[in-house]
């Protein structure tokens, strides 16, 4: 069987945006464009549907019009390892879009991104409570990209 493939609606950027974002993560290409050709929907020799992989995941990049923007309703985590990738992956996904609250974001294309560090994941998954609360608190109270060393200090209970 054949693993279920997210397909992303634009208006006329879904090649840029296989481009952007097979430039941002690695191990990601663009593995198949197709055009539109005589008698179909879009204009002739335009790009229909773009087919990349970003970090092993298929994915697909429609461009079928303006009739259906992106939404919050559908995002992308990016769980990170260390400070580092948190830094790389929100300023570049970030760049031509919009910071969101607990390190969620908006891209240039208007795709949903939550920029996700796994260290903080595992401190809200705490048995002590306290602490749990302790960071989901400084998480939930940032605009922005995650803020690992608040979230390590609320951990901690400095």
């Amino acid at each position: 069987m054949k693993p279920i493939t997210p397909c992303l609606w634009f208006d006329g950027q879904a090649e840029k945006a296989a481009e952007f974002y097979c430039s941002i993560f690695p191990d990601s290409t663009i593995t198949d464009v197709q055009r539109y050709g005589p008698d179909m929907p879009g204009p002739e020799g335009e790009v229909m549907l773009v087919q990349f992989r970003l970090r092993g995941q298929e994915f697909a990049g429609l461009n079928g019009g303006p009739q259906f923007p992106h939404s919050e309703a559908v995002s992308f985590v990016v769980p990170c390892e260390t400070e580092e990738e948190i830094d790389r992956y929100w300023a570049a996904l970030v760049d031509g879009g919009e910071p969101a609250p607990c390190g969620w974001l908006k891209d240039r294309f208007g795709v949903s991104w939550q920029i996700v560090a796994l260290e903080a994941e595992a401190w809200m998954n705490d048995p002590d409570k306290a602490k749990a609360q302790r960071v989901a608190q400084v998480m939930l109270s940032g605009f922005g990209k995650p803020d690992l060393p608040a979230m390590r200090k609320a951990y901690e209970g400095s």
